[in-house]
């Protein structure tokens, strides 16, 4: 440790760990060493590391409560190159954490190698679908859905912008918007076409995006491009660190459980259902 320094200002030299448990590991054992806005910036990395991994510096310092150069000084003492380098290893974090699909179908067997039966299938896919819903119904805000619903009301045509996962939802939206009697568009994207298939749209539109960890770019991308146009943009994500917060004029917080990485869709479905009648029953009152 350097000499005629604060502990705020040491650095200290170590090993940077190349996985997330050995950083957790790490931060663990220097816990109560660390000066105050270390271990302030510990904790939130901790508490918060899908925030970590897609956040920039700025926000990631405004949300932990800390300057932005203190992130840098984190990564540092703990061997990284800099911020940059320790936020690869959050990033890292979220592939092992939802692997590709026949690893996840190993995981779910038992120590023996045996398969899981229907039933604890069912049950685990059951309780992952209501703890999704029972977060929901805590994480979006009666004030902000409102805001929503006023904002795809208004509009002459809603766009509808979800891909890979979550497209499903996005797909019955543009169904229930139809039965509605709202005009809606689904960007398929198909042929690689969703920015001509948003073309169309104008400040008098609206976009309904969806996207969770980890964001479809195209999503994010054709989300952004509509921003930039004045498109007014709402979306539905899991993260204030989510690339399509930036591009939001209102945004509704919804993070799905899941069950051996299996996510739930059941919370999804649920705010997409309550944002399509929500507006039609808002454009029946105008």
């Amino acid at each position: 440790m350097r000499t005629g320094k604060s502990m705020d200002e040491a650095e200290v030299t170590t090993e940077a760990p190349d996985d997330f448990e050995g950083l957790r590991t790490l931060l663990l054992s220097r816990h109560d060493a660390m000066p105050k806005r270390l271990k302030q910036l510990a904790a939130f990395a901790l508490e918060h590391p899908e925030d970590m991994a897609f956040g920039t510096v700025a926000g990631i310092a405004e949300h932990a409560g800390v300057q932005p150069s203190t992130l840098v000084r984190f990564a540092k003492s703990l061997g990284y190159d800099g911020f940059s380098h320790l936020q690869q290893i959050f990033r890292d974090r979220l592939r092992e954490r939802f692997p590709d699909y026949r690893e996840r179908l190993k995981g779910l067997r038992d120590a023996e190698g045996h398969h899981v039966h229907a039933a604890s299938l069912l049950e685990g896919f059951a309780h992952a679908a209501a703890v999704s819903l029972e977060r929901m119904r805590g994480s979006v805000r009666p004030e902000e859905l409102s805001r929503a619903i006023e904002t795809l009301a208004k509009a002459d045509t809603i766009y509808l912008l979800g891909a890979r996962r979550v497209f499903p939802v996005i797909a019955y939206c543009a169904y229930a918007f139809g039965k509605l009697g709202v005009r809606a568009i689904l960007i398929d994207h198909v042929g690689q076409l969703g920015p001509e298939q948003l073309a169309t749209a104008t400040g008098r539109d609206a976009v309904l995006a969806i996207s969770f960890t980890p964001y479809a770019p195209v999503t994010a991308d054709l989300a952004a491009a509509a921003a930039q146009r004045n498109i007014p943009v709402v979306a539905i994500t899991d993260s204030a660190f989510s690339p399509l917060v930036t591009s939001a004029d209102v945004w509704l917080e919804m993070a799905e459980a899941d069950f051996g990485a299996f996510r739930s869709l059941s919370a999804s479905f649920a705010l997409a259902m309550a944002l399509a009648v929500g507006t039609a029953e808002k454009r029946a009152e105008g």
